[in-house]
């Protein structure tokens, strides 16, 4: 009898471990869920709340101080929504012209990724091209980008490679000088720990200048992204030639005093900008999360 009491209480004592376990890991699990949703809310609240004062505000302003025969100059959201994104024949025309003008920015924006980090790497490696080459990137930059569409157009034509020539002039610069700041911010003792053991210039580049410099390019892609899309919209407003766009959408409604329309094509716009910002956002704090203080969630 003994000897059967014996074997429950060793057989209870060996479960008791296991039982522990699983309670341990189901509750630390409840708790990081737990944690995950507080801080999901915490993030989506305050621009919900914004979103709700400034829908207020937009129907404040169409019937509180707009007549019926101006509230075309701002109509309500629920007519822009109904009249711009649910009546099938205006969101078939939109959505069109979106895909349309993220084809133009989308490989624009490429372009612009590698010519910029190409011209970066070169400045970073060499202060005589740095001081040959930056200068034009800033001309580059302070020239008004209206006053080279006629150019572009006169030389390259008016279709889609003028509007994409637009997408790169518009968003090149940010790359440039973000990823040169990044590349320049490494620090001086890594530096010297890796002239001690003999690096050569690709192995610092590869494995200390780059990986460095991530948090910064990703800032001048996000940057880029949405100057991208500007670039897109301007070459398609002055270059009417080929599959319209959003540009050439908003210079049509705008014309036919389509307001509903012309704010729903504007809204589809801030969407396309948007996401490409965030795809980045994404992209570059899983890149540098594990390391870099930007990416690190904060209490």
């Amino acid at each position: 009898m003994s000897a059967i009491t014996t074997g429950r209480a060793a057989a209870d004592a060996s479960t008791q471990p296991i039982a522990g376990g699983l309670t341990g890991f189901v509750r630390r699990s409840a708790l990081a869920i737990r944690r995950r949703t507080v801080g999901t809310v915490k993030a989506a609240l305050p621009p919900l709340v914004t979103l709700g004062l400034f829908l207020v505000g937009w129907l404040a302003v169409s019937y509180g101080l707009l007549t019926p025969e101006k509230r075309f100059l701002l109509p309500p959201p629920q007519d822009v929504v109904s009249v711009g994104i649910l009546d099938p024949d205006s969101f078939n025309e939109i959505w069109t012209g979106l895909v349309n003008t993220a084809q133009v920015a989308f490989t624009g924006l490429f372009i612009s990724i590698v010519v910029g980090f190409a011209i970066a790497i070169v400045m970073a490696q060499s202060r005589l091209f740095e001081r040959a080459l930056y200068p034009w990137a800033v001309v580059l930059q302070t020239v008004p980008i209206l006053a080279l569409v006629p150019i572009i157009g006169f030389w390259y034509g008016f279709d889609f490679g003028s509007r994409v020539i637009v997408c790169v002039l518009i968003s090149l610069f940010p790359i440039i000088t973000n990823t040169l700041f990044g590349l320049r911010s490494a620090d001086r003792g890594h530096h010297d720990l890796f002239t001690l053991h003999g690096a050569s210039r690709l192995q610092r580049l590869l494995k200390l200048q780059l990986p460095g410099a991530l948090p910064a390019i990703f800032t001048g892609l996000r940057i880029s992204g949405g100057l991208s899309v500007v670039g897109a919209i301007v070459g398609d407003f002055f270059f009417r030639q080929g599959d319209p766009g959003l540009g050439r959408l908003l210079d049509m409604y705008t014309a036919r005093l389509e307001s509903e329309r012309l704010f729903a094509a504007v809204i589809f716009s801030s969407l396309l900008g948007l996401s490409v910002f965030w795809f980045f956002g994404i992209v570059g704090r899983l890149a540098v999360r594990s390391w870099h203080e930007s990416a690190q969630e904060r209490p």
